[in-house]
């Protein structure tokens, strides 16, 4: 089987049901921003961080694929089976966040993303993770989305910020906080 088909020539895709739409529409604009986050949190998952995160993030890369399948099939014409979330995958996020969390001093301000590569790379993915629930929000306004999605994607955001501060912790850099001008 050859990786092209020819068939997005002409600005046009297939959803799973075979319907065509342009390669610029929300719902391909959703589930093209999960994959590019599920892109980020593999580079997270790539770097010197131990193993208990690289295993969470791999489950977590497991259900961004999950919520792309969704996302890439048309609600009314698809008759395909695909894995659907759960509410387990949400109650993993905040359980994966209070345990980081009991670790983590108080934040008393916010913080300035960066400190060190690899938690800068959580404040990126954690960016791309809200910009992609932003346009599933848009799609959901207009077409039917799953709402455990939308609700994976808000705890998903949270919990790529407080991986973000653990490994801060865990690597010995430091947070810096925000201090308005005033």
């Amino acid at each position: 089987m050859k990786i092209y088909t020819k068939k997005g020539d002409t600005g046009e895709t297939g959803l799973i049901g075979g319907t065509r739409v342009p390669k610029c529409s929300l719902r391909i604009e959703s589930y093209g921003t999960v994959d590019e986050l599920n892109s980020y949190i593999g580079l997270i998952r790539d770097q010197d961080i131990d193993v208990l995160y690289k295993t969470q993030l791999i489950e977590i890369q497991d259900r961004l694929f999950t919520i792309g399948s969704s996302l890439a099939s048309d609600p009314e014409k698809s008759s395909m089976k695909i894995p659907d979330l759960i509410g387990s995958d949400i109650e993993a996020l905040e359980n994966w966040m209070d345990q980081m969390e009991e670790k983590l001093p108080e934040m008393k301000h916010f913080i300035l993303p960066g400190g060190h590569t690899t938690v800068s790379y959580c404040h990126i993915a954690r960016c791309v993770c809200r910009r992609g629930e932003r346009i599933i929000v848009d799609l959901n306004a207009h077409e039917f989305v799953a709402p455990m999605i939308l609700q994976y994607m808000n705890r998903l955001s949270d919990y790529l910020f407080v991986l973000g501060r653990k490994l801060t912790l865990d690597i010995g850099a430091i947070e810096q906080p925000w201090k308005p001008r005033i």
